[in-house]
């Protein structure tokens, strides 16, 4: 009985110890199509280097554009793929209503992959303040 609780003593730290070597991201994004293939494959290569980190995009402003259906980069290449991708790798991509309200844009129009979230800002915030999120603003 005994070496069976040291056994789960041990498991359950390990389990902890695992948890907090997970690190968590939130990429700030309010700029328009023109960087966000950059910020796309800055993604990829974090994700490539570090496979269990939790990244969340969230966007506000221009920086929702690529998150648009059919929005394509200067190449005439669509995002959707990309955008895809990374969400069956664990990446949430977040949109701001604000910006959606401020710009007359319907919700039906963005990529099925994005959350609306009531404020971009407000989400960057909270994912640092209430969640031990770092930030990066590609």
């Amino acid at each position: 009985m005994k070496k069976a609780l040291i056994a789960l003593a041990f498991a359950l730290s390990s389990a902890v110890a695992a948890a907090q070597d997970i690190v968590k991201v939130v990429y700030h994004v309010n700029t328009g199509v023109e960087t966000a293939a950059v910020i796309l494959n800055n993604i990829n290569n974090e994700l490539n280097a570090s496979p269990s980190d939790k990244i969340v995009v969230v966007t506000h402003g221009p920086g929702i554009d690529f998150l648009l259906s059919d929005a394509k980069d200067s190449k005439g290449r669509e995002f959707s793929g990309q955008v895809s991708a990374l969400a069956a790798r664990g990446v949430d991509f977040r949109v701001c209503h604000n910006t959606l309200q401020t710009r007359n844009i319907d919700a039906g129009k963005l990529l099925m992959e994005t959350k609306v979230v009531p404020s971009g800002v407000a989400e960057v915030a909270r994912l640092q303040a209430k969640e031990g999120f770092v930030y990066l603003k590609p």
